[in-house]
């Protein structure tokens, strides 16, 4: 399928463009801020060829497509208007934690520039590398053109968070770059260099360096944001495009200097003793912790939350201890999929475990963890021991990363120190991780794993609230049924309609509405609207045909206590409404309302399986129709 076609599909599934505040990716996820994820459509997301999984958490609805997740992304970007227009100001209707918010507003600052950073940090490694294998010298043109192409995104890291904190807080991003510029400006060096106190009408403060510091100019441009809003209120329109740039700067740039940069910075300097101390208490315990759940933390969307900890350590040390012990966890579960790769007998299995051990080795592990280890459970147990282990191995030689990069192999030469009097750790570096990779490999071949059966055709898709081993996710023709209403499932052998309950009319379940509002579990068109509302029959665009009845005997009410928002003929979506009815009238006449849901042409399928739940909501799995 072309990426074109991936985007489309994504695109519906999610809600459509007004159903999107804005959208990033990193390295492998569509990072979506949604309006209302209620709206989207999960399960048909789940059950889409090219998309590995769909993750909500953070406040974002994250649909993991792998390492080709850019051009997906290009091609989203050149069907609707989100690139120059991120969904409008529209706030989501859901609020989330104030971590889950917090972990939204760091993923969506770096990631825009994450690719810039990790390319940047692995040239600067292997600059590192040949410094010390004197290929070249620091006086050199060669080199100096080299680190300025490595070093530059750094040293002027706060232009970069400036321009994509300011899309992140809705603000105006050129002015935002404008008060980084102003941070930076070379007029302060020699202030800088002498420590020089100097006065801003007659308000004293420090001259300080920010090149290459996060939170004072995050803190900046989220102030800024208000600032901003505050003159575009009362000042006239036609003179906005000037005064309030010009308010803006005339305010953000002394403040930040007098107060949000020296506040930002103290802040950053007590976030790096707090890392510093908890690591100081026991690297053993701090290596095997992060190396055994970081990529549990990277299920959840949590790992965003360490960026800046990672970045304040580079500005406060020179150096960081995190990222060391992260590697060995990355590696670990590629040591898993290898092991994954010899021991089954699936060929579809064997292809994806292979593939995806190649891209665990650099750094790209959703295709890892969701394609084989986390579907298999053992395997990522496995991975999460070796990732321990190697962790604590590497924080207790100290292992240090001297520059910023994507966890993985090329990240070694940033474990290269340049300094003299400052010991290299790529040895270690390279022992701990391949002590995790051979643990993750040992332990997965030994404990081994529920196979994937040769005869199945494609690899089991482990999905929320789905069966499991043997569910419809082993076959690639499916079909997933939402559920169309709120309430608790109830068997169709328990129905008290014969017709029903010994299949007769198909194969299906039945659920005991809270909530008179049925809604459609498919696209498809309505093939069927009874004239008294009570029976709803469709077929999707699939073929699988559908007859969903409210209530027993419900005919006899002659359409009392029915609202159908329908026709037959009319073609429907999923989660568009079809009937509203009315719970206690139905059931005040002596009339039960538990609604049979049927797959009236079963005999046509495979296999249809239905949820192992007792209470769903619309939406939520309900069935797969095996094809």
């Amino acid at each position: 399928m072309d990426n074109k076609q991936i985007a489309q599909d994504v695109l519906e599934l999610v809600g459509g463009e007004k159903n999107i505040n804005s959208v990033v990716h990193c390295a492998t996820r569509l990072r979506f801020k949604l309006k209302d994820s209620s709206v989207a459509n999960r399960a048909g997301l789940e059950a889409h060829d090219e998309v590995i999984t769909v993750v909500e958490s953070g406040g974002q609805y994250q649909v993991v497509i792998g390492s080709h997740v850019n051009e997906v992304y290009k091609e989203l970007m050149a069907i609707t208007s989100l690139d120059t227009n991120t969904g409008g100001k529209e706030e989501s209707k859901e609020k989330g934690s104030v971590v889950s918010t917090l972990i939204d507003v760091i993923s969506g600052i770096f990631t825009p520039f994450l690719g810039a950073m990790a390319g940047a940090g692995v040239l600067k490694g292997f600059l590192a590398l040949a410094i010390v294998m004197e290929w070249l010298t620091p006086e050199s043109g060669t080199y100096m053109v080299l680190f300025a192409a490595a070093d530059g995104v750094f040293n002027y890291l706060p232009i970069f968070l400036a321009f994509t904190a300011a899309k992140k807080f809705k603000t105006n991003p050129y002015v935002a770059v404008a008060i980084a510029a102003a941070l930076m400006h070379p007029v302060f060096n020699a202030a800088i260099a002498e420590g020089a106190r100097l006065t801003f009408f007659g308000i004293p403060f420090t001259a300080a360096s920010y090149a290459s510091t996060v939170i004072p100019i995050i803190l900046a441009i989220w102030l800024q944001s208000y600032v901003e809003r505050f003159f575009t209120s009362f000042i006239p329109e036609f003179v906005k495009i000037i005064l309030v740039p010009l308010c803006v700067l005339l305010v953000m740039v002394p403040v930040t200097f007098l107060a949000i940069g020296p506040l930002g910075g103290l802040f950053g300097t007590w976030l790096g003793m707090v890392y510093s101390g908890i690591y100081n208490f026991s690297p053993i315990i701090a290596g095997a912790f992060m190396g055994g759940f970081w990529q549990v933390l990277v299920i959840f969307g949590m790992h965003w939350g360490f960026v800046p900890i990672m970045m304040t350590n580079l500005t406060e040390f020179g150096f960081d201890t995190m990222v060391p012990m992260l590697l060995p966890a990355v590696l670990a579960q590629g040591g898993a999929a290898a092991a994954v790769f010899f021991k089954t007998r699936n060929t579809k299995m064997k292809a994806l475990a292979g593939s995806s051990t190649i891209t665990a080795l650099f750094g790209i592990t959703e295709p890892t963890v969701y394609g084989v280890t986390l579907k298999l459970k053992k395997p990522f147990i496995a991975g999460c021991i070796g990732g321990a282990i190697g962790g604590a191995v590497v924080a207790f030689a100290g292992v240090k990363n001297f520059t910023f990069g994507l966890v993985s192999l090329l990240s070694l030469p940033g474990f290269i120190s340049t300094d003299p009097n400052v010991s290299s750790s790529i040895t270690m570096a390279i022992i701990g991780t391949i002590i995790a990779f051979v643990i993750g490999f040992v332990l997965t071949y030994i404990l081994g794993f529920e196979d994937v059966p040769e005869d199945n055709t494609s690899i089991p898709v482990a999905k929320k609230d789905e069966p499991q081993a043997g569910d419809a996710g082993t076959y690639i023709e499916k079909e997933v049924i939402e559920s169309p209403l709120k309430g608790q499932i109830i068997p169709l052998s328990e129905v008290k309609d014969e017709a029903f309950a010994s299949g007769a009319l198909g194969k299906g379940l039945a659920i005991q509405p809270s909530v008179g509002e049925l809604t459609s579990p498919v696209n498809g068109i309505v093939t069927i609207v009874f004239p008294t509302g009570h029976a709803i029959g469709i077929i999707s665009d699939d073929g699988t045909e559908i007859l969903m009845h409210i209530g027993m005997d419900t005919v006899q009410l002659d359409g009392e206590g029915f609202t159908t928002h329908v026709k037959q003929g009319q073609h429907v979506k999923i989660g568009e409404s079809l009937v509203s009815f009315d719970i206690e009238k139905i059931q005040a006449a002596g009339f039960p309302t538990v609604t049979p849901i049927v797959i009236t042409n079963s005999k046509d399928f495979l296999d249809v399986l239905t949820t192992e739940k007792e209470d769903v909501e619309p939406k939520d799995y309900l069935m797969t129709v095996v094809i």
